[in-house]
């Protein structure tokens, strides 16, 4: 079993950064596929920025290419997420998600076994 704990949600203005991070208890994540996504109010879970358990490499949906980041710690206990340039639109509770060797489409929410609680972002216009 992996418990998986966001934190570095706030409040933050416009334009604003922000950095979540997503610890797994008691595990290192190297061999885990993971990703970051988001449900805002009313809408429907969609995916962010995700990583692959095999050299990294890192997938975005469109929407935050460019401003968000996605990456793991060199310990590899600590998954975070970068957000640079924030809007509005990207408020909503950010969930973090791993599965062990994932080998399903890591863009899609069913591939991951295990999610943390989520972390709420709220961006102010």
């Amino acid at each position: 079993q992996v418990q998986l704990v966001e934190s570095g949600g706030g409040l933050v203005q416009a334009g604003g950064s922000l950095r979540l991070s997503c610890a797994a208890s008691g595990r290192t994540l190297s061999s885990y596929g993971m990703a970051w996504f988001r449900q805002a109010p009313g809408k429907e879970r969609e995916f962010v920025a995700a990583i692959s358990w095999i050299n990294d490499i890192t997938y975005y949906a469109d929407s935050v290419k460019g401003r968000f980041t996605i990456s793991r710690d060199n310990a590899k206990t600590t998954l975070y997420l970068q957000m640079n340039s924030l809007k509005p639109e990207d408020t909503a509770v950010y969930y973090c998600a791993a599965d062990y060797r994932a080998i399903g489409i890591l863009t899609t929410s069913t591939t991951y076994k295990y999610w943390g609680q989520g972390t709420q972002v709220t961006v102010s216009s």
